[in-house]
């Protein structure tokens, strides 16, 4: 039964990939004889975007628009829906959606002569709702509710045997105090407890409802670095504020030979660079990984109609059971990775906070 449900997954992800792609394959023009742009469509699928495209019928394109907020210096403070630029190919109040060039798909401000923002300008301060913004409101709601639905059956079975959804959290909760706070941190875990489940579940959650691409899932939340940024930042500032003083004596005055740290602070040089590095690290990590899924995923179910453009229906229709074949299998290795991936992070984010509250007679055993 658990295969099954496995596999209606996939094939879900797979049929609502294939969906994307024939839109894409229909908003490239009119013109039939066009050729499909795969390396479009793969820009298209893992960039944020100011609506939500659900699919095409047709020359028809159902989409959600979404909410516009810029501000320039010239035109102060716009809002309105992102329909107002039907698909970027016109202006609205002296702003619109570049096509092409350097800021394409940025809001760029549309100059008296027509022309859009010169390239080297600055471009007007977006506050907007984009797909990933909208993305990460759903699947946050998503996990407040089903984290307060398994707190309440919690409470009700108290003493009992775990139910219903408690049983997904119960046990990761118990898996990450015993197996990665306890060990990473050491006594004083309780403290960082929160964020560490907070980070465990965010992300996976994020993963996992960002391979499905069908509304109102399906928002690459991970795969946008400005996402994994703030989540590496929050580990960076907790590290660096819960840190006592002897994180702090190893960073700018390490147990090393003096001639290790005058007249040139080599060593003092290679720990605070360590402290910089390590968001860093996580932020490109979760950022690559989640991206790179979605990428090739995209690149096998794209091959298909690049066959068909090319040579023929007959040979689109020959290689596409190899094409699925093969995004079916990376379908499944994304799950994994996206588990992975959660589990990382949360291990990495707890290593540094321990790092930050290690005590002197614990760093010289």
């Amino acid at each position: 039964m658990k295969h099954l449900a496995v596999l209606y997954f996939a094939v879900l992800i797979l049929f609502g990939a294939t969906i994307s792609v024939s839109a894409a394959e229909s908003n490239t023009g009119s013109n039939k004889e066009e050729k499909f742009q795969a390396g479009k469509y793969i820009i298209h699928h893992i960039s944020d975007s100011h609506e939500w495209h659900i699919m095409s019928i047709g020359e028809f394109d159902m989409t959600i628009p979404l909410p516009v907020m810029v501000y320039s210096k010239t035109k102060g403070f716009n809002a309105f829906w992102s329909s107002k630029f039907e698909h970027g190919e016109t202006s609205y109040n002296g702003f619109k959606i570049e096509s092409e060039g350097t800021h394409e798909g940025s809001i760029v401000e549309v100059l008296p002569d027509g022309k859009t923002t010169d390239p080297k300008a600055e471009l007007p301060f977006d506050l907007s709702i984009t797909k990933t913004v909208a993305g990460l409101f759903f699947n946050t709601i998503l996990l407040i509710i089903f984290g307060i639905w398994a707190g309440r059956l919690a409470k009700k079975n108290k003493g009992k045997a775990p139910s219903s959804i408690q049983n997904v959290f119960e046990p990761l909760i118990v898996f990450i105090r015993e197996d990665i706070a306890k060990p990473s941190i050491g006594p004083k875990y309780d403290r960082y407890m929160p964020i560490l489940i907070t980070f465990f579940f965010f992300i996976l959650l994020n993963n996992l409802c960002g391979l499905i691409p069908l509304f109102p899932f399906g928002a690459n939340v991970t795969g946008n670095i400005s996402i994994t940024l703030v989540l590496a930042m929050i580990t960076f500032v907790i590290s660096t504020f819960t840190g006592n003083k002897n994180y702090w004596k190893e960073i700018f005055n390490p147990g090393v030979p003096m001639w290790m740290k005058f007249p040139v602070p080599f060593f003092p040089f290679i720990e605070f660079l360590s402290m910089i590095i390590r968001p860093i690290v996580l932020m490109i990590r979760l950022f690559a990984n989640m991206m790179a899924g979605h990428m090739v995923v995209a690149i096998f179910i794209g091959i298909i109609f690049i066959f068909s453009k090319g040579y023929g229906a007959i040979v689109g229709y020959a290689v596409s059971p190899i094409s699925v074949f093969f995004s079916l299998f990376m379908v499944l290795l994304d799950v994994l990775i996206s588990i992975i991936q959660a589990y990382v992070f949360t291990l990495l984010s707890a290593l540094y906070f321990g790092m930050s509250i290690v005590e002197n007679n614990e760093q010289h055993n």
